[in-house]
């Protein structure tokens, strides 16, 4: 009896966690491909499929607050691919749904840098669009010549 009421519990716990997954999940992964896309092709286009008009970028700058706009964001992109683009990886690490709101942990790790991406998304008018950046970026140590 125990183990029944058990397992009732973490269905009840986890059923709208495991619904939200599987429910929302392939709109989130469909805008962060736009997102994605943006970075590989360097097309900014793809920036206004994922990103919500208004959204901004937040992040840190000679250790203060600053921040970007979408349109701002999207000038640093040259309308074609990085010349190391096969030495990049990208990887979503995690995705949290409740509701209408989603968190996404993505990395990029580049020849030259690592960089951590936490966005936030919306679920607006049907759709999932990111509304908010931020990130952190690393240099990697340069190799020792010899």
């Amino acid at each position: 009896m125990q183990k029944c009421l058990f397992m009732a519990f973490v269905c009840c716990a986890l059923g709208p966690a495991v619904w939200a997954r599987q429910t929302e999940e392939p709109g989130i992964r469909q805008t962060l491909r736009h997102y994605l896309q943006a970075h590989v092709t360097g097309n900014p286009e793809h920036l206004k499929k994922a990103f919500h008009p208004d959204a901004k970028l937040v992040f840190v700058r000679e250790g203060k607050l600053a921040q970007m706009t979408l349109d701002e964001y999207a000038k640093r992109f040259a309308g074609k691919p990085a010349e190391d683009k096969v030495q990049r990886k990208r990887n979503i690490e995690s995705i949290e749904i409740d509701g209408n709101a989603a968190m996404v942990r993505m990395t990029f790790d580049y020849p030259a840098t690592f960089t951590t991406d936490f966005i936030l998304l919306l679920k607006l008018d049907g759709e999932w669009r990111i509304v908010s950046k931020s990130f952190h970026v690393r240099a990697k140590p340069k190799p020792a010549t010899n």
